[in-house]
């Protein structure tokens, strides 16, 4: 799965088409992702440890990761994402990075 946590995202489908924040959550078995301020639900709870007096919470649903493109940190557009593998200088090793399709920017 190429998105991974904290990545800023734009969901290119759907009913939040357009709308843009970071992954809170990843699921790569279900190939879904969890989007701060993303479809949103509201669920009826029981009262327990957390809500204590329970009632109808708001929550961030799973959305799929097909309907999600990374955000261009350089260029703030949709792009798609690429590996490069690079050696590092100190210790010979290599390296796999994700960089952006659009300005070839490297990810975290």
């Amino acid at each position: 799965m190429k998105i991974k946590k904290n990545d800023n995202v734009i969901v290119i489908a759907g009913n939040y088409k357009g709308k843009t924040g970071k992954v809170l959550k990843v699921f790569p078995k279900k190939n879904r992702v969890i989007i701060e301020g993303v479809n949103i639900r509201k669920r009826h709870t029981k009262p327990n440890q957390q809500y204590p007096n329970g009632g109808i919470i708001e929550k961030e649903m799973p959305i799929d990761a097909s309907n999600v493109m990374l955000v261009d940190p350089k260029t703030n557009k949709k792009t798609r994402v690429g590996y490069k593998v690079i050696v590092d200088d100190k210790t010979g090793k290599r390296k796999s990075v994700r960089i952006t399709k659009v300005s070839n920017e490297m990810l975290s």
